[in-house]
């Protein structure tokens, strides 16, 4: 069942059929600067962006004390020895709800996190740890999704499509299978639409198939992917665009 906690419930109902927008940025990037990420989520609220979502407990720090809208949070760290990189440990959690986020993402899928456990088992560490954290399950496919909600996520989008072993090769959203999950899933958690949004167009898809929420990064905030993304068309496709998203990026600030 969907919280009934008050406070939980009023953040999550501000951002119905509303767009989030992910504020990311990388000291490894050619247009860092420290500032960035906070710069992005002014734009994004002037534009009327619903939420924040946002990476490292220094960015998201700085984004509360600018922007007054609900921030999901994250902490990424990469590993050699595993491909779970969001929020993989209750410390990292810790670190961004401490630091103001509102609501804490954390790699939800079935994959082995570096620590040798399974990534989804960590719901219910964070939800005991932190209980009044609400839950955002960043999974890949519907069973993922499934096992989330039964550990008590409170929001579930596949955020990581196209991004684990199984996926690595897609390009596009599965809008079938995402209306599979509005459809099944709707009494029990808050299914929100994240990953490979590239127009207004789609988010608006997605928000008729069902989605509590739209959240887009890259193709509203990174330049340089957008830009690689015409160019690899243009060029016909002799490069892989997308390499650059799966870049293990230099440790933050």
């Amino acid at each position: 069942m969907k919280t009934t906690d008050v406070r939980k419930r009023k953040i999550l109902d501000s951002l119905k059929n509303g767009l989030i927008v992910s504020c990311q940025v990388y000291p490894d990037e050619p247009f860092y600067t420290e500032d960035m990420a906070v710069q992005m989520a002014k734009a994004a609220k002037w534009a009327g962006a619903v939420g924040i979502r946002a990476n490292s407990p220094e960015d998201i720090a700085q984004i509360k004390a600018a922007v007054d809208l609900p921030i999901i949070g994250l902490n990424k760290e990469w590993h050699e020895d595993s491909d779970v990189f969001i929020t993989p440990t209750l410390e990292g959690a810790k670190k961004i709800w401490e630091a103001g986020a509102d609501i804490i993402a954390l790699d939800c899928t079935a994959q082995r996190t570096h620590q040798g456990t399974i990534a989804w088992d960590l719901i219910k560490t964070v939800k005991k740890e932190i209980p009044e954290a609400i839950i955002f399950a960043d999974i890949s496919n519907y069973e993922e999704a499934k096992r989330a909600i039964e550990n008590g996520a409170d929001i579930v989008a596949p955020t990581l499509y196209g991004y684990t072993k199984e996926t690595f090769h897609i390009e596009g959203p599965d809008f079938r299978e995402f209306a599979r999950m509005c459809r099944d899933f709707a009494n029990d958690a808050f299914v929100m639409m994240e990953g490979h949004i590239y127009t207004p167009e789609d988010a608006m898809k997605c928000l008729y198939l069902g989605a509590h929420a739209v959240v887009v990064g890259g193709a509203i905030t990174r330049p340089h992917l957008i830009a690689k993304r015409y160019v690899d068309l243009l060029g016909g496709y002799q490069n892989f665009w997308r390499e650059g998203e799966f870049k293990k990026h230099e440790k933050g600030k």
